[in-house]
């Protein structure tokens, strides 16, 4: 059993379709998953779109938090509630098809002998797709920058596509996770790697959002390039 947590702000656009994508994936390769949509009071209307799906299927459950509080409060909260089930392996994946939902299988698969697999942009294999140069450049500079100064063997730390197997988040205190923006993805890696387990990158193809708009903002890179500093000397 495994859970797909889905983290929403303002995606009524994307989610209906999205959870109808992950629902396809999971019959064709008869996977026993769940899906956990986080909504943080999307003004847009996204919790009651949630709330339908949960109608409408039987392994879709919906937390409905107060309001917009970051990226990293809003994974930690699902996290949270999948451990609470019998769930082996809880995923991160955005919905709005960034991610796209076909690589569920691989992923389970890639977990066999990983204790977290994560998609990478940049190994071979992997690419961005609809990405302007300036955005190309803060990713893959941002990632080289975290790597370098954290001196960990991940070549796409800031890459949001992941599968933990239970026991992983059972043992970072997430409770003292920091960031709130995409530095989140950065220091959850960070901890699973100072705590000895198995990390695994697998290529993926990211491709910017179709509809709706981007979450990022000068304040998230902000926050991501203080905070590897802040993993550094903690660790030290």
């Amino acid at each position: 059993m495994f859970t797909v947590i889905l983290p929403t702000y303002n995606e009524r656009e994307n989610l209906e379709n999205f959870v109808t994508a992950l629902q396809h994936v999971f019959a064709a390769h008869e996977l026993q998953g769940r899906i956990l949509v986080v909504d943080d009071n999307s003004p847009d209307g996204t919790g009651e779109i949630a709330d339908g799906l949960a109608e409408r299927y039987g392994n879709l459950s919906v937390l409905h938090r107060p309001g917009k509080q970051g990226l990293g409060p809003a994974y930690i909260a699902g996290f949270k509630q999948a451990l609470k089930t019998d769930t082996r392996y809880i995923f991160e994946m955005d919905s709005d098809f960034s991610h796209n939902p076909a690589y569920v299988p691989a992923f389970l698969k890639a977990v066999e002998d990983a204790d977290l697999v994560l998609g990478s942009r940049y190994v071979p294999g992997g690419k961005v797709e609809n990405w302007g140069a300036v955005r190309r450049m803060i990713s893959r500079g941002g990632g080289i920058y975290a790597r370098c100064i954290l001196g960990v063997p991940v070549n796409d730390l800031t890459g949001g596509l992941k599968c933990f197997r239970r026991e992983v988040l059972e043992s970072v205190d997430l409770d003292s996770v920091s960031s709130h923006g995409y530095g989140f993805q950065i220091e959850v890696t960070y901890r699973a790697i100072q705590k000895g387990f198995r990390v695994k990158e697998i290529p993926i193809t990211f491709s910017d959002r179709l509809e709706g708009q981007s979450k990022m903002s000068n304040r998230i890179v902000l926050e991501a390039a203080v905070l590897v500093w802040k993993l550094r000397f903690r660790s030290t």
